[in-house]
């Protein structure tokens, strides 16, 4: 007995021994690097986004709370440029190229009364709450027509709606302020709130029927987009995902071919609002699941029959073509989680007005090739005159009839000379935003600008906005130089977009590093490639180096057109920029 208690108690002492090993050599280890505080690796460029604090900058260029800049842009108040106009103590790239002096000089010209702001806010109200009226009574009906019983309470107009305070907060200098806090919320809210209704967008609605499998160039779906109601009532359009981000547009496609892209429209808003234009609406990305969110709160009996389940069990839906002809171009969930991009709706034509305008670089939408002289389809009439006053191609006076009868901008390099004669190009700053417009969609790679809107009721020199981004960032391989065409044409550029772009050179606020922390607060991210942030540096050298050969030739008064605040601005020597 006493030689069988010696082997337990050995035993023990064995298997104690064994545990206390395994604690010391490999537990504690771990709970060591559990405990020891975690290091990001220096100009990690999501540091901005930790949620302890990071280590307090100089204070003249620290943000109010870490972060706050990189989420939101608008909120950075003026602030001081760090010791050499370098990179501001958190190693936020974004933070200090919004907290540059160029972000924070005064709007031209001064905001002055309601007559600057697009909206009447009282009348917009009033606008709204009928809407909302409206669509409360439609859904009782439609409730009672199916009787279905449900014990939701009708919507209520929220003033405080981001959707709304964004409507009411448009101006004269673009669809939002540098220093409003709305556009935040909005790409917050229309990521979140869930949707109360799905419907064909308007243009697709007069497309329905006109659709014929057995003779369109291009194949129906790539258009296929639709618009989304939240529980607030606001709206969105939304694109979804039709290819991945590696690929490329094939060479042998034509441009009104490729398919539209969601990640572009997420990625132009980014870059407009870098680029200091705002005039893209707020886009943001969101994982959308088209059988709750889009076929059950559908009333639009069209878009109910074009869902079906795949082979591979996926949700999918397609565009306006017959069933049986049409289904390789679907988009499917999977299997009902399906990427998509969702852009903030504008203000109703009832409440602003907007104006629709061929671009005068059009280019041709048919399988022939280059433009055909005169396409030119202007002018429009003046937004504060007459139509019967305005210039037409075929009759009026001479410089008109020239017009008609001149050689395209494809073939002929002194076609700015023409545009330049025509109402409103030659006596408003329409041509320069028009170059603004231009170097833009030669940062994305969009051959797709047919067109250009913007609100009537700020005049002939009211800002364009850059809708329909879809078809940019195609290929990151090429750059589309004909694009460039108004700006080497005219060789004219606002003072203030050429001390963007030449800052965005710099190494300290590279294009690239700056577009990819600012699109690392998508939910889709990565939003681009590589490739293709690196294509936008490679692209911005080429716009300034066309800008340098304007001047050149031209000297640089005539190239560059200085305003009022810009040339108060680069007196003070805020820019800091060289030539």
């Amino acid at each position: 007995m006493p030689g069988l208690r010696r082997d337990r108690l050995l035993t023990l002492l064995l298997l104690g021994a064994l545990l206390s090993a395994d604690l010391y050599f490999h537990l504690w280890p771990q709970v060591q690097r559990q405990l020891r505080p975690r290091e990001r690796p220096q100009g990690c460029p999501c540091a901005g986004r930790a949620s302890s604090p990071a280590p307090a900058p100089a204070p003249a260029a620290a943000p109010s709370a870490p972060g706050t800049v990189a989420r939101n842009f608008s909120r950075a108040g003026p602030r001081a440029e760090p010791a050499g106009g370098g990179r501001s103590g958190s190693g936020s790239k974004l933070q200090a190229l919004f907290a540059h002096p160029l972000y924070n000089v005064p709007e031209e010209p001064p905001l002055l009364g309601p007559e600057d702001s697009l909206l009447a806010s009282q009348e917009a109200l009033r606008y709204y709450r009928r809407k909302v009226a409206r669509w409360n009574r439609r859904q009782k009906m439609y409730k009672e027509q199916m009787n279905l019983t449900s014990l939701d309470p009708p919507l209520q107009l929220r003033v405080e709606a981001s959707w709304v305070q964004f409507h009411l907060e448009i101006n004269r200098h673009g669809l939002y302020s540098r220093s409003s806090p709305v556009v935040s919320k909005l790409l917050h809210d229309m990521k979140r709130f869930p949707t109360i209704s799905a419907d064909y967008s308007q243009d697709e609605k007069a497309l329905l029927g006109a659709c014929d499998c057995t003779q369109i160039v291009k194949p129906s779906g790539v258009h296929l987009k639709l618009v989304l109601r939240f529980s607030d009532f606001g709206k969105a359009m939304f694109k979804p995902m039709r290819q991945q981000r590696d690929e490329e547009t094939p060479e042998d496609f034509f441009y009104f071919i490729d398919f539209q892209r969601h990640n572009a429209e997420i990625a132009a808003f980014h870059l407009d609002r870098i680029l200091d234009f705002r005039r893209v609406p707020p886009t943001v990305g969101r994982l959308v699941n088209v059988t709750k969110e889009i076929l059950e709160v559908t009333k639009n009996e069209i878009l109910q029959s074009v869902f079906f389940v795949s082979p591979a069990s996926n949700v999918c839906f397609f565009a306006k073509c017959p069933y049986m002809c049409k289904t390789e171009y679907a988009v499917c969930g999977n299997p009902h989680l399906l990427e998509g991009s969702l852009s903030a709706f504008l203000p109703s034509l009832n409440l602003a007005p907007r104006l629709s305008v061929p671009n005068p670089w059009i280019r041709s939408y048919s399988l022939a090739g280059k433009e055909e002289p005169n396409r030119v389809k202007g002018p429009e009439p003046s937004l504060h005159m007459d139509y019967s006053a305005s210039c037409v191609l075929t009759q009026g006076p001479p410089e008109c009839r020239e017009a008609a009868t001149s050689p395209g901008w494809e073939v002929n390099p002194l076609y700015c000379g023409t545009v330049r004669q025509i109402y409103p190009y030659n006596s408003s700053n329409r041509l320069l935003n028009v170059i603004d417009m231009a170097i833009f969609d030669f940062l994305i790679g969009n051959m797709d600008r047919h067109h250009y809107e913007m609100f009537t009721k700020f005049g002939d020199d009211g800002f364009l906005i850059h809708l329909d981004n879809a078809r940019g960032f195609g290929r990151h391989s090429h750059d589309e130089i004909s694009i460039l065409s108004p700006l080497s044409q005219c060789c004219m550029i606002k003072r203030k977009t050429l001390l963007h772009l030449q800052l965005l050179a710099q190494a300290d606020y590279k294009l690239s590093d700056v577009m990819r922390e600012s699109l690392l607060e998508d939910q889709l991210t990565p939003v681009l490639t590589e490739p293709h942030l690196l294509a936008l540096d490679r692209r911005l050298q080429i716009i300034l180096r066309t800008v340098e050969r304007c001047i050149e030739v031209h000297g640089e008064q005539s190239v560059i057109a200085i305003g009022p605040a810009e040339q108060s601005a680069a007196d003070s020597g805020q820019a800091n920029l060289t030539k």
